[in-house]
């Protein structure tokens, strides 16, 4: 199927590893000319720059910062203003019940993402509306559909940033902009064996048998990035051209299931 993303200059945050790197990828193999990716770690990117460059006829602009700090996010924004695809995937709230993530912790998950999300889009999506195209790719999480007591302020946090992409999305095309969001469910990196451990200690006494939570899985297995990536490019494209205001869930059935594991 033909993307035509050719000519097409993309934004991603939190672009160094897992889904964000995947989506880079995703979208230089199918044909996107400009790629900026951001995270904090400028090795990380810098080692995805080369790879990228040195296969598809794409051209990556790396940019090492905190999306925290309000003046290296303003300079992010001045310089890429103008990229036509936004995908917001930075952060990671803390797990834990509410004993447990304290107040500061939770502040600093949100800000970066909750918060995060939500400065990005106010920036991107005035830009875009005024120029009368764009697409905003929300990455959130499933378990904005799944509260979970031990994971409450990710809970929480997703479901505000569902409401949010809803209520934008909504009414953003009638400015010629797109906005979706989309809800992994366990992809299958470091963060997702660090949850598992927490929940193999809690329900089994035991974070070593993390593994054996897997057969509770559809399939038996947590997704993949490039799974994510396929679908976050695929939203962004023309071929999704009528699909805005919308949550796209991507866990294999789990939400069906109404379970988390």
């Amino acid at each position: 199927m033909e993307l035509n993303l050719s000519g097409k200059s993309i934004l991603i945050t939190g672009g160094s590893k897992g889904i964000g790197e995947a989506a880079a990828e995703v979208f230089a193999r199918e044909g996107a000319s400009v790629i900026h990716v951001t995270a904090r770690s400028g090795d990380l990117l810098e080692g995805l720059k080369a790879r990228i460059e040195s296969a598809h006829d794409c051209t990556v602009f790396t940019h090492a910062l905190d999306l925290t700090d309000v003046a290296e996010r303003d300079n992010l924004i001045a310089a890429t203003i103008d990229v036509d695809i936004l995908v917001n995937n930075a952060g990671a709230i803390p797990s834990g019940s509410l004993d447990v993530v304290d107040d500061e912790a939770w502040r600093a998950g949100w800000e970066l993402k909750v918060f995060g999300y939500i400065n990005m889009c106010r920036s991107f999506y005035k830009h875009m509306a005024n120029r009368g195209h764009g697409v905003i790719i929300n990455n959130i999480g499933n378990s904005g559909e799944n509260p979970d007591i031990d994971y409450i302020a990710g809970s929480s946090g997703n479901a505000s940033l569902m409401a949010f992409s809803l209520a934008l999305g909504g009414r953003s095309m009638d400015h010629g902009v797109r906005v979706v969001a989309v809800n992994p469910g366990p992809i299958d990196t470091g963060r997702m064996e660090k949850m598992l451990k927490q929940r193999a200690k809690s329900m089994l006494g035991d974070e070593g048998r993390w593994q054996e939570l897997l057969a509770r899985f559809p399939g038996g297995r947590g997704g993949t990035a490039e799974e994510v990536g396929d679908l976050i490019v695929f939203l962004a494209s023309e071929r999704a051209g009528f699909i805005s205001g919308c949550v796209m869930t991507i866990d294999g059935g789990i939400t069906a299931r109404r379970s988390v594991v």
